[in-house]
C-alpha cells in the first residue's frame, strides 16, 4: 500500500461498488429524538461546552443549507468549519497532513483541491443510493483531511447534510464514531450499510412514537 493514504483512498473510492449499497425510502424521516443535536449536547458537551456550542451553530448553518438544497462545495464547508473551530478564517491545508498518531499521511498534489471539489459535487448524484453518497462524502472529508483541525467533526456534519437534503435525520449518531481506514473498501460499504440501518431504525422508532402519541406528533 502507498504511504499516501489520500492517494490510496482515491483508488479505493473508484473500486468500491457504491451502487451495491441498499436503497432507502426517501420519505422524509422526522426522528422522535434529534440524534445529531443530542450527540453535541450530550457526550460532546460533557467534554467541552464551548465545542458543543460551536458544533450546534455549524449544525444550524448546515441544516439551513440543506433546506435550500445547497450542494456541498469547499466554500460552504469553510463557513461551517469557521464555526466548528471558532475562528474567523480557515484555509485548506498547504502541506501533507497526518492522523492516527502519525500512522496515516494525507498527501498534497497540484490537483488535490480540484479533485476534492469534484468529489463533493458527487454527493448529490441521484444515481447512487443515498447511504452510499453519505458514506462516501464522510470518507472524502476524513481522507482529504482538508483542514489542520476538526476534520472528524466536519465529516459528521457533511454526512448529516447529505441526508438532510433528502429530508432525513437520524435519531442516533454514536455508532458512526468509529475509526475508518483509507485502504478498506469493505469498510466503506460497511459504513453505507450502517447508515442504512440507522435510517431504518430511526424511521421505525419515529413511526412507533407517533402511533403511541398521535396528538404529540401534531404539535
Amino acid at each position: 500500500m502507498s504511504d499516501d493514504a489520500l492517494a490510496t483512498w482515491c483508488l479505493i473510492r473508484q473500486e468500491v461498488d457504491w451502487s451495491s449499497a441498499a436503497e432507502v425510502d426517501l420519505t422524509p424521516v422526522h426522528p422522535a429524538v434529534d440524534g445529531l443535536a443530542a450527540w453535541f449536547n450530550g457526550p460532546v458537551r460533557l467534554r467541552n461546552a464551548d465545542r458543543a456550542d460551536r458544533l450546534l451553530a455549524a449544525m444550524t448553518e448546515s441544516r439551513a443549507a440543506a433546506a435550500c438544497g445547497e450542494p456541498l462545495t469547499p466554500a460552504l464547508l469553510a463557513n461551517w468549519q469557521k464555526l466548528v473551530l471558532g475562528v474567523e478564517e480557515v484555509h485548506l491545508r498547504r502541506s501533507d497532513a497526518y492522523a492516527k498518531g502519525g500512522r496515516e499521511r494525507y498527501g498534497l498534489t497540484p490537483h488535490t483541491w480540484q479533485d476534492f471539489a469534484a468529489y463533493l459535487r458527487q454527493s448529490a448524484d441521484p444515481s447512487l443510493p443515498l447511504p452510499a453518497r453519505a458514506a462516501r462524502a464522510y470518507l472524502d472529508i476524513a481522507f482529504f483531511h482538508p483542514y489542520s483541525d476538526g476534520n472528524a467533526r466536519l465529516a459528521l456534519l457533511v454526512l448529516a447534510h447529505v441526508l438532510d437534503r433528502e429530508g432525513i435525520r437520524l435519531d442516533e449518531v454514536e455508532p458512526l464514531q468509529t475509526t475508518r481506514y483509507a485502504d478498506d473498501p469493505d469498510g466503506a460499504l460497511d459504513l453505507a450499510a450502517l447508515i442504512t440501518i440507522l435510517i431504518h431504525t430511526t424511521h421505525n422508532r419515529s413511526t412507533t412514537q407517533c402511533e403511541r402519541n398521535p396528538a404529540g406528533a401534531d404539535r
